[in-house]
């Protein structure tokens, strides 16, 4: 979840970092104290586009990675769903071109999402030391451009969304209402994990729609059991500033669920895999793909087992693992698209 200290972008504020740029601040341009060093960013971008990466987020990919996954897997399950002997490898597989245009949309999206979380949360940022640095309260870009920075990113993720069919692009409209009252949403619920959930997992509609033209069943239980995976995943991502959320008022599942974390992690993440078998059930996707779900669950085991809720930086890492849950739920369907094609021939 987005909170002051920390952004859905895998970097905890605190962590040691090098002096290999200058961390901003009003009197001096250079990077996030919160941002990783060494960063392509900050070699290749010439400066005067250093504040408008930084509010994108391009630094910090794990924020894109994970609102994609669910859009690539429902891609590839809508592709190879309900198949039939004798279709071709190709048929049974996610359209390339669709991949390109979810990969854009998604960095696209979340770099127009964390550019309105900023501009929401400017004064909390101002006001805590680490995020003083960030290009809004530094001052290298003042509001005006920070809006006009977020509406290219829009018009570029309008731009992608305009390939799909009309009611592809309908449900991706009806999106933006949940991305819009997000960032408020630590300030009056425990759950905000679950409108993190809402809007990150909303791709898991939009590849089955990209493909059939409508919302059906299999596309409903994926979106489901994401939400439960991304309530999850962000609930250790979480643990790592429960004590400065506690202290400026901001709620989060972690600080919630507290030392029962790891009983809560059992039922998300249970259920996250209960949804996505009965997704690809009801499908009729290729059983091997099973494999990835099986894969995928024993990561998740290993993160609920090894989780230690107050060790910030292990937390950061086991969040950041879940992209490897992306590739295993995805490298299941592919492999189940071409096990259907090959069985014939063996």
């Amino acid at each position: 979840m987005y909170r002051p200290g920390l952004t859905l972008d895998g970097i905890r504020r605190g962590c040691h970092f090098s002096t290999m740029e200058t961390v901003q601040s009003k009197a001096a341009q250079g990077r996030v104290a919160d941002a990783p060093s060494g960063h392509w960013v900050y070699r290749i971008l010439p400066r005067w586009l250093w504040p408008y990466a930084q509010l994108a987020r391009w630094d910090r990919p794990i924020g894109w990675q994970l609102l994609l996954w669910p859009c690539w897997w429902s891609a590839a399950l809508a592709a190879s769903a309900y198949p039939r002997p004798g279709d071709p490898v190709l048929s049974l597989l996610p359209a390339p071109w669709y991949l390109v245009l979810f990969l854009a949309g998604a960095i696209a999206m979340r770099g127009a999402g964390c550019t309105y979380n900023d501009l929401v949360d400017q004064d909390i940022d101002n006001q805590v030391e680490r995020t003083r640095s960030r290009p809004l309260p530094a001052g290298k870009v003042t509001r005006r451009q920070a809006w006009a920075f977020l509406l290219i990113q829009a018009l570029v993720g309008l731009a992608v969304l305009l390939q799909f069919n009309s009611f592809a692009i309908l449900l991706g409209v009806c999106s933006l209402t949940i991305v819009a009252i997000y960032p408020f949403m630590k300030r009056f619920t425990n759950w905000p994990q679950l409108v993190l959930g809402l809007a990150f997992s909303w791709g898991a509609l939009m590849g089955w729609a990209a493909e059939f033209g409508d919302i059906d069943g299999p596309a409903v239980m994926l979106y489901i059991g994401s939400i439960l995976w991304v309530i999850g995943y962000d609930t250790i991502y979480a643990h790592q500033d429960k004590e400065d959320d506690a202290i400026v008022g901001v709620r989060s599942t972690a600080r919630l669920f507290g030392d029962n974390t790891k009983a809560w992690l059992v039922g998300l993440y249970g259920g996250a895999l209960v949804c996505f078998a009965i997704a690809f059930a009801s499908a009729q996707a290729p059983v091997p793909a099973l494999a990835g779900l099986i894969a995928a669950g024993a990561h998740m085991t290993r993160q609920i087992a090894v989780l230690d809720i107050d060790h910030p930086d292990q937390c950061l890492r086991l969040f950041k693992s879940n992209n490897q849950v992306g590739w295993l739920i995805f490298l299941g369907l592919i492999g189940g698209a071409v096990w259907v094609a090959l069985k014939p021939l063996v």
